[in-house]
């Protein structure tokens, strides 16, 4: 199938016992060429993971959910296309990388849109869902980071309203390098 109009799928938060669907799709989205930039996570790692971390995964990130919610795109068929997730940070906590978190925001993490659809404007849509439900959340801004060398993301993330903050955060094994934090305030 080849991407078409934004009317061929639907934006929605997922359900926790659509748990199959949020692994099939992380195992697809660490199999992509560029998943070594993308994310902390490797393919081997998330496949030997047994069904329960997916079942408490989904739950915790599923419509209703106040700690994080996971947004994706389905196609016709039930397909799921595209998928980001948007998780709270609270004011007074530490984040992932030792920072403190100085107001309540959300972290966006684990964006993947099917290869066939990027370009479609579906990331872009995914963006407005994920920050429509951060904003009627009572978050105060929204921050991700990204990969100093993946500049397909950096461009898309650009086009979805956030900007480079200047914060950067080096990472140790995998693919290395620096991590960029990218924005957006309400």
């Amino acid at each position: 199938m080849s991407a078409s109009a934004p009317g061929d799928y639907v934006i929605r938060s997922i359900r926790a016992d659509e748990w199959p669907a949020v692994k099939e799709l992380r195992l697809r989205a660490l199999r992509d060429p560029v998943a070594h930039l993308a994310f902390l996570e490797t393919y081997d790692d998330a496949v030997a993971r047994p069904d329960s971390y997916w079942r408490e995964r989904a739950a915790k990130a599923a419509d209703g959910a106040s700690e994080a919610q996971q947004i994706v795109a389905e196609g016709p068929g039930g397909r799921w296309l595209g998928t980001l997730t948007v998780i709270v940070e609270e004011a007074g906590t530490t984040d992932w990388a030792g920072f403190p978190v100085e107001r309540r925001q959300g972290h966006v993490v684990g964006v993947f849109v099917r290869p066939e659809w990027r370009g479609s404007g579906l990331t872009k849509a995914l963006f407005a869902a994920g920050l429509e439900w951060a904003w009627a959340s009572g978050l105060e801004r929204v921050r991700l980071f990204v990969h100093a060398e993946n500049g397909r993301a950096q461009g898309a993330y650009r086009k979805a309203g956030f900007a480079p903050s200047g914060r950067t955060v080096t990472l140790e094994g995998g693919a290395g390098g620096c991590e960029l934090e990218f924005v957006v305030e309400r």
